[in-house]
């Protein structure tokens, strides 16, 4: 009997803690009226006339409370500009009341997506209707994000949070030594992370509502001119048709030198895809483990700084014969004459813990892979996922590892980016010292102490 006593209070009691959490769950489709170009590929030379599936953003909200929630945020694009995610927290915060560190927006990076006007401007030669096409998207965008706020808001009822991990292997590291240094290609032997987090969000009753899952892997499975969200927009499909009625949300890690393998077609991305969903559904039929408030968030922004760089650089450049490194050279000599700054970035970080179940930490930009796996290591207490993609889309965010080595992530691809160039040797350090703050604002538990 005291036996039976026992387990009657312990399920009494996990039943009270997870209806002390609602959950509302929504989407929205964001698909770009055709034609439109896609961003992701300086090789593309037309826009696309044609969608093998919807994009969509969608949100998720999690309370405990009116002062304690958290909203989530994910879209299939590749990414967001400053100007789309400060407008989106700003309109948030009125409307409802919240800190800032109570919204975390990711995107999926596909490469099949629209282009985000001014993200990657440089790599586009737009005619004005095209220009203008991209600039009421990139509008409408932050409206349709808003707008799916309040869907999930209006949604919010009692919820069973649970969460799991699942394994998915077609991510490899992408950066290959050679003879002549650094370049994308394959390199099974970097660094890697195959771990699916997986969220679940249950009616009281145990009816599935909605998914939020994460992989490292950047979405660039092919180079298909067709709108679509590659390997993640297919995953998310392939879980939503396995699960009637369910809403599946995925959130991107820091892959950004993370690259399926094999890849070069649609087919793969929508294989890919199917590997992930079966990760997650194989996890959503295993043991799960209940997560459960309070839930504690932090937000805060570094002040990372550019290597030294010289003007006579962007001379040479603008009357060069690469047309890439003559936009970014416009760029920065029309801002040095102008006395702009373009010495530092500010970049955004912010973590999520709910109780001492599952945590996220939300880095911005296209981060390797190496301060996931530093995080992990420095947190092993934690349940955690380190998710990339997240806030805003500004570039490349390498390690000191990635910096010394050189290539395509620390060094070419900031004149797509429209930036001076690589980052200073501190950014590592800069970076790792606010992870700290905001994982120590959530209650996080690091090594040793």
């Amino acid at each position: 009997m005291k036996r039976l006593f026992i387990l009657v209070f312990f399920l009494a009691g996990y039943s009270s803690q997870a209806a002390d959490l609602r959950v509302g769950v929504a989407r929205k489709p964001i698909t770009p009226d055709l034609p439109f170009w896609l961003s992701g590929y300086a090789s593309r030379d037309k826009p696309s006339t044609g969608a093998l599936h919807d994009l969509w953003a969608k949100a998720m909200v999690i309370e405990e409370n009116s002062k304690s929630r958290i909203i989530i945020v994910t879209t299939d694009i590749l990414g967001l500009s400053r100007e789309v995610s400060e407008d989106v927290a700003a309109r948030a915060i009125s409307r409802y009341g919240i800190d800032r560190s109570q919204l975390l927006l990711n995107s999926s990076h596909t490469h099949s997506g629209p282009v985000i006007w001014p993200a990657l401007s440089i790599i586009f030669d737009l005619s004005p209707a095209d220009q203008e096409a991209a600039t009421l998207y990139t509008r409408r965008l932050a409206d349709n994000i808003v707008e799916v706020i309040d869907m999930a808001m209006a949604n919010l009822a009692p919820m069973q949070l649970s969460c799991g991990h699942g394994s998915a292997g077609f991510a490899v590291n992408r950066r290959q030594p050679t003879d002549k240094g650094m370049v994308i290609g394959v390199n099974p032997g970097g660094p890697v992370d195959h771990d699916v987090p997986v969220l679940k969000v249950a009616e009281p009753g145990g009816k599935l509502i909605a998914v939020l899952f994460g992989y490292t892997c950047h979405n660039t499975t092919s180079r298909s001119y067709q709108v679509n969200g590659d390997y993640a927009g297919f995953a998310q499909i392939e879980l939503e048709k396995l699960n009637p009625g369910i809403i599946a949300m995925y959130m991107s890690g820091c892959g950004a030198d993370q690259n399926p393998n094999p890849r070069g077609t649609v087919e793969l991305a929508a294989e890919h895809g199917k590997s992930l969903a079966d990760a997650v559904q194989n996890t959503l039929a295993g043991k799960l483990k209940p997560v459960r408030p309070p839930i504690r968030t932090s937000f805060t922004t570094a002040e990372l700084e550019f290597a030294p760089f010289n003007l006579e650089k962007f001379r040479d450049e603008i009357v060069g014969t690469d047309i890439y490194k003559q936009r970014r050279a416009m760029l920065m000599l029309e801002a040095y004459n102008k006395g702009w700054d373009t010495r530092d970035f500010k970049y955004p970080v912010q973590a999520v813990r709910f109780n001492n179940d599952f945590s996220i930490l939300a880095m911005s930009g296209e981060v390797v892979i190496d301060y996931a796996i530093a995080a992990k290591k420095r947190y092993p207490g934690e349940n955690l996922f380190v998710a990339g993609y997240c806030t805003e889309v500004q570039c490349y965010i390498p390690s000191t590892r990635v910096l010394r080595e050189g290539g395509y992530e620390p060094e070419e691809s900031m004149i797509y980016y429209g930036l001076p160039g690589p980052f200073a040797d501190n950014t590592e350090e800069r970076i790792t010292v606010v992870v700290s703050f905001v994982m120590k604002k959530t209650g996080a538990r690091r090594s040793g102490k």
